[in-house]
């Protein structure tokens, strides 16, 4: 009987433990830090009402796609590894819980070539990293910032062409061990790179498009396996021509993309594109992509004005006919062209009101070949999920990166908002690719009273420069424009360079007192007429994209063009004359 009655009083007082170690165990799991202060100014951000934001490093260095693992380290993925820079990933931690980095180490001992390195995540303690040309993964270490050393390469591009365009690399995990990786095309619409790099205007596409073989699609690995190419995964969607983002949605359990529209409709068909459906076509679309998706790259484009899928002129299209596009899948929304959508986040935190739960945030990056209209983009907006599936309308989540309205050269934009993370404690944040500054965004409003109120002021920004839709006349910057030189950079070489001269800052190169532009005039000429591919070097800084043949000007065309270039950018009075050029090129 005591024996009976000693055992019923232990396991009583074992159990009396057992929930007080749940209780406990479940306080502590309720408990959060209080969130940090957000900047007086608001990290220069307009968010919706309620939102605070701070700067939680303010130059990380070209910074790409981001990563926040769930002790609040942060990795960062640069866009460049070349002379003069640091290594190609950067980590930050939070020491004192202020919210800002105190500990910023840059680490990776690998190849990364071009300027396209862009993915980074993590999974199952690895985090995953990517060049332009591999997949890269490195063990995490409890309790230390920097992964292991050893850098394994999960997928390798081996494709004899190298770098090209469309070649970022990001990557997105399902839960049954499968990774998923775009390989971009290397073209607008499937047009013969090899003989004509960026294409000439009234260059016809092929038929069959060579390219979707091994690009202009997704592919699908295992997420686990080493040393793989492209032959060891499967072709999962086609018809893609660049993706810079995308993520796997755990709410539905799909592949969601962001693809950036074709380039180059007025500078390769001047007799059927206006400058102004240049520069707001074509769209640049949020795509659910399943086995076998096919959105129809590269013989169609996405109106999004008439909501409809368009002929590519290559193909014989004059911006009206249809043909057969109606068989391929439209967009969830297609957005404004060249905004350049390069990342995107399915919020599932608990900290942003209920109606944020599942929706989708994209950052836009922003133009850079809308002249002569005003570039735009330069924002993160979000996409609601309503009912099992995306929302078609969207709204403006964070503004004001550029700093100014209007937006001329990208080069003026004061930040360019590229990657999204979710913190642990449900902050977002988000990287800038011209200094590497980072914000973290919380919510510190009323959850259960936010709404429409609150949203109102944001919908404001729809009618600023860098998000609507521009006038035809009003909005023209070449309104004013009257040498013959100035014409012809506008419509070929603003798109790359910028009407400044000063390029984009990263893939594009200056010519203000490049010595390309004030050394050499046949050199000059001979880039011009022969374009540029592969590693340059411009006032010491590394390059390595493409530059268009422009062979297929007029001598007279190439000397107005070489001399407006000479005087405006390179303070060079003398002018590049006819003769020079057709004793550069022997016509």
């Amino acid at each position: 009987m005591r024996s009976f009655f000693y055992k019923q009083k232990r396991t009583l007082a074992q159990r009396y433990f057992c929930f007080g170690l749940i209780v406990m165990l479940f306080s502590g799991a309720q408990k959060q830090e209080p969130l940090p202060k957000g900047d007086p100014d608001n990290g220069g951000l307009a968010t919706p009402e309620g939102f605070e934001a701070l700067v939680v490093a303010d130059s990380t260095g070209l910074a790409r796609h981001i990563v926040v693992n769930e002790n609040g380290d942060i990795y960062v993925k640069l866009r460049y590894y070349g002379k003069g820079q640091h290594g190609g990933t950067v980590a930050l931690r939070d020491t004192n819980r202020d919210g800002r980095a105190d500990i910023i180490k840059n680490f990776g001992n690998y190849p990364d070539q071009s300027s396209l390195a862009n993915g980074i995540t993590i999974r199952k303690g690895y985090l995953y990293f990517s060049s332009s040309l591999f997949v890269y993964r490195s063990k995490l270490v409890p309790g230390q910032l920097l992964p292991d050393s050893t850098v394994e390469v999960i997928l390798k591009d081996d494709h004899e062409h190298g770098t090209h365009w469309h070649i970022t690399k990001p990557m997105a995990f399902d839960d049954k061990g499968n990774m998923y990786v775009p390989f971009g095309a290397p073209s607008d619409a499937c047009q013969d790179v090899a003989n004509s790099p960026g294409g000439k205007p009234g260059t016809t596409g092929l038929t069959p498009c060579p390219d979707l073989e091994k690009h202009g699609g997704i592919w699908k690995f295992s997420a686990d396996k080493l040393n793989q190419t492209q032959a060891d995964g499967s072709l999962f969607a086609t018809g893609l021509r660049s993706i810079v983002g995308m993520r796997w949605n755990n709410a539905d359990q799909n592949l969601y993309a962001v693809v950036h529209g074709r380039d180059n409709l007025r500078r390769l068909f001047p007799d059927i594109y206006s400058s102004w459906q240049s520069a707001v076509l074509p769209a640049d679309e949020f795509v659910k992509v399943t086995q076998g998706t096919n959105l129809g790259w590269p013989y169609y484009y996405f109106d999004q004005m008439k909501g409809k899928r368009i002929l590519n002129p290559e193909y014989g299209g004059d911006s009206k006919k249809e043909g057969e596009g109606a068989k391929y899948q439209n967009p969830i929304i297609g957005f404004p062209g060249h905004w350049a959508p390069n990342d995107i986040l399915f919020y599932t935190g608990n900290q942003f009101p209920e109606r944020y739960k599942n929706g989708a945030f994209i950052a836009f990056h922003g133009s850079t070949n809308r002249a002569p209209y005003p570039q735009a983009g330069f924002f993160v907006c979000f996409v609601p999920w309503v009912n099992g599936k995306f929302s078609e309308k969207w709204e403006v989540f964070a503004d004001g990166f550029a700093g100014m309205d209007p937006i001329i050269n990208v080069s003026d934009a004061k930040a360019r908002p590229m990657g999204l993370a979710q913190g642990p404690d449900g902050s977002l944040y988000i990287t800038d690719s011209k200094k590497g500054k980072i914000w973290r965004v919380m919510f510190k409003g009323n959850k259960p009273s936010f709404g429409t109120p609150q949203l109102a002021a944001m919908e404001k920004h729809k009618l600023l420069g860098n998000i609507r839709t521009p006038d035809v006349v009003k909005d023209n910057l070449d309104k004013e424009t009257k040498l013959a030189g100035e014409k012809i950079y506008r419509t070929y070489c603003t798109p790359c360079h910028q009407s400044n001269g000063l390029g984009d800052g990263s893939r594009f190169p200056p010519l203000v007192n490049s010595e390309w532009v004030t050394e050499d005039k046949r050199k000059l000429i001979r880039a011009v007429a022969n374009g540029l591919e592969g590693p340059i070097e411009v006032l010491g800084k590394p390059y390595n994209d493409l530059m268009p043949k422009h062979d297929f000007m007029s001598p007279e065309e190439m000397a107005q063009l070489l001399t407006y270039v000479r005087q405006q950018f390179g303070n060079m009075p003398d002018r590049v004359s006819v003769d020079e050029v057709n004793r550069v090129l022997k016509k």
